[in-house]
């Protein structure tokens, strides 16, 4: 049997690592927050145009098309992840945008014939939607 001083502090401490391992596992968003160049925002645009996202997403900077097959993308920023299931971090956002169903198989985003450069630069206008 434990005594009744060693029993709340074995249960101090593990309430102190739980806590501590939680915070740490936690990013401040502020730190997390990707601020893209004008110029990639600028390229990325393009290359949403170019290859025609529109026709599934409603993408806010791009009058027409406005499709409504995917998600709108407006406030793709403060989204926590990405196609509800990937951490929305920009090296997988640029990768899941070029070939979403080998990042997340089941997917129905089909592969888009984009270089990996313009799949940073269309991640660089998603983040920067909120940002202008």
């Amino acid at each position: 049997m434990v005594s009744s001083d060693r029993g709340k502090a074995i249960v101090a401490t593990v309430l102190a690592l739980g806590a501590s391992s939680v915070v740490s596992g936690c990013k401040d968003p502020v730190q997390t927050r990707y601020e893209p160049s004008d110029a990639a925002k600028s390229r990325g645009l393009v290359a949403i145009e170019k290859t025609g996202c529109g026709s599934c997403h409603e993408i806010p900077g791009v009058e027409w098309p406005r499709g409504r097959l995917g998600p709108s993308l407006a406030g793709f920023d403060d989204v926590g992840l990405i196609a509800g299931k990937l951490p929305n971090r920009p090296g997988l956002l640029a990768a899941f945008i070029r070939n979403a169903p080998a990042i997340k198989p089941g997917s129905t985003m089909p592969p888009m014939p984009v270089t990996d450069a313009e799949a940073q630069d269309v991640a660089s206008y998603l983040y920067g939607l909120d940002s202008d």
